[in-house]
């Protein structure tokens, strides 16, 4: 569904992707990890068209998102942080989001109304809690039955139930067909929301594979001491070949 495709890039000297390759496909949740300043942000902004790579290409469904912006309508994209005009309300966002997309003719309300999202539409943004600001991002994200979506630390700032409401509707959205692609630092979430692990390291892709494969090679049995001995492999190994990257 989502190619990358020997993708490079560069910001002054520093080398922030290496000739990255990855395979996306529908009906997998995908888990992306790596340390900070690894490249996930910036592979994640090239996705989306944000950055643009010195090299390489990204097709989705097999069409090259060069010079092409329709491709976005099949992506739902949460922010780790989401910015709004602090002055509208969150019904005039939603209207405005709406009116954006006029051939939608039927919306995901789901979100919205666990959330009781609905009930606070004369809120304004900037009266919002951190946490109630994170719903309003995963209402959007969902909001147009996207196909792929990209969720950038989902459950952060969430409370308990809220986060539970929000992996029932992940979990909803795999079985469904849905690609989804995940960035936490909550390897609990991963694990439970997610069946294939990405892991990169200074630019470049050191695993790639479903979890299952992740805990056979590493002899472990549960998600985070795997996690913990790829992370303790990639420091012996930074001078060396990536160790796998099977998609």
């Amino acid at each position: 569904m989502i190619s990358v495709k020997n993708i490079s890039k560069k910001f002054g000297k520093l080398q922030v992707l290496k000739e990255f390759n990855l395979e996306f496909e529908l009906g997998n949740s995908y888990a992306l990890m790596g340390p900070n300043g690894s490249g996930k942000t910036t592979l994640i902004k090239t996705i989306l068209g944000m950055v643009i790579p010195d090299s390489g290409d990204i097709t989705v469904g097999s069409q090259s998102i060069k010079g092409d912006v329709n491709y976005r309508k099949r992506i739902g994209y949460m922010p780790q942080i989401g910015h709004y005009p602090t002055h509208m309300k969150i019904g005039q966002l939603f209207s405005m989001m709406e009116d954006m997309r006029p051939e939608i003719k039927e919306y995901d309300l789901e979100l919205v109304e666990a959330f009781e999202l609905d009930q606070m539409k004369d809120k304004s943004m900037g009266t919002l809690s951190g946490g109630t600001r994170q719903k309003v991002s995963a209402a959007l994200a969902f909001l147009f039955n996207p196909e792929i979506l990209i969720l950038d630390e989902p459950t952060a700032g969430l409370d308990p139930i809220a986060v539970e409401v929000l992996k029932a509707k992940i979990k909803k959205e795999r079985e469904e067909g849905k690609l989804i692609l995940i960035t936490s630092h909550i390897l609990s979430d991963l694990e439970e929301l997610t069946n294939r692990a990405i892991y990169i390291y200074e630019g470049e892709v050191f695993f790639s594979d479903t979890i299952e494969e992740l805990k056979e090679i590493t002899g472990e049995s549960k998600f985070s001491p795997a996690i913990a001995k790829l992370m303790q492999w990639t420091l012996k190994k930074k001078s060396s070949k990536p160790l796998l990257s099977h998609v």
